[in-house]
C-alpha cells in the first residue's frame, strides 16, 4: 500500500503541476508563496506548498517523507527531489508554452469575489486545442497580479475527461530566495533504470536514501568520540526498557 501512495503522490508531482500550467492566467510576474489544497473528481486530494518566482516554481507535497517538484521553464525541465536524490525530465515546448497550445472561444468577467480574505475577479473561459484534440473549461478566481486564488475546470482530451479543483490560502506576495529552485547541495542524480511505465523504483530510492542518511549518522558519531554516552543504553538501566 506505501508503494501506491508514493507512485501515486509521484503521478501528482508530475501531472498537476503541468495541468496548471496550461490553464489560464498568463505568467505571474511578481514572487509568492502560499498553502494549494487540490481536489479531482474522483475524491483525490493533495495538499501542497507552493512557492513561485518567474519561469520557476516549487511543490512541496506529502511531508517530510513526500516529494518536491521544481519546475524550471527556463531551463525546460522538471526535478523530483526525494530523500537525497533527484530525477530530471525534459520539459516539451508544449508544457512551456502552456495557453499558446489553446484557442480561446469564450472568456467573460463574471465579478468581484473575496477568496480567504484575497480579493480576486472571478471569470470563465473555455477554450479548445490548436489541433483539435482536447479542450477546457472552467471558473477562475485570480488577484490583480494574476495568481490564480481559486480554480474549478473540466477538461477533455479524446474520450478522457478530468474535473479539478484547487484553492489557496495563507497567500504571501514577496521576494523568494533563490535556493527554491535549484537542486541542493548534496543530491545525487538518480540514473537508474529500474523504470516501471516510466515511474522510478520507489523501494531503491527510499532505501538509497536511508542508506546516505545512515552514513552521515555514523561519521556524526565518530567525529563526536567515545566520550558521548550511549543515551539509549541510559534509558534502557532507567527503565528497563
Amino acid at each position: 500500500m506505501r508503494l501506491l501512495r508514493d507512485a501515486g503522490l509521484l503521478t501528482c508531482a508530475i501531472l498537476i503541476p503541468l495541468a496548471v500550467t496550461a490553464a489560464p492566467p498568463p505568467e505571474v510576474t511578481v514572487d509568492y508563496s502560499a498553502d494549494s489544497m487540490m481536489e479531482t473528481e474522483g475524491g483525490m486530494t493533495m495538499k501542497s506548498r507552493l512557492y513561485h518566482t518567474v519561469d520557476k516554481d516549487r511543490m512541496e507535497m506529502g511531508g517530510s517523507e513526500g516529494m518536491t517538484s521544481i519546475i524550471r521553464k527556463d531551463k525546460k525541465v522538471i526535478w523530483q527531489l526525494m530523500g537525497r536524490m533527484y530525477m530530471e525530465m525534459p520539459m516539451d515546448d508544449s508544457k512551456v508554452s502552456g495557453m499558446d497550445a489553446f484557442d480561446i472561444v469564450e472568456q467573460a468577467e463574471i465579478g468581484q469575489e473575496t477568496i480567504n480574505g484575497i480579493k480576486t475577479s472571478k471569470s470563465k473561459i473555455v477554450a479548445v486545442k490548436k489541433d483539435g484534440s482536447g479542450k477546457f473549461g472552467g471558473f477562475f478566481w485570480a488577484t490583480k497580479e494574476g495568481i490564480t486564488v481559486k480554480m474549478d475546470m473540466l477538461s477533455k482530451e479524446g474520450d478522457k475527461k478530468m474535473r479539478m479543483t484547487s484553492e489557496l490560502s495563507n497567500l504571501k506576495i514577496e521576494k523568494q530566495d533563490p535556493a527554491l529552485f535549484e537542486i541542493p547541495a548534496g543530491y545525487t542524480k538518480n540514473d537508474m533504470g529500474a523504470m516501471m511505465g516510466g515511474m522510478p523504483n520507489m523501494e531503491e530510492l527510499k532505501k538509497n536514501a536511508r542508506q546516505q542518511r545512515q552514513s552521515r549518522e555514523n561519521q556524526a558519531k565518530e567525529s563526536i568520540g567515545e566520550q558521548m554516552p550511549d543515551v539509549n543504553k541510559m534509558m534502557k538501566g532507567l527503565f528497563g526498557k
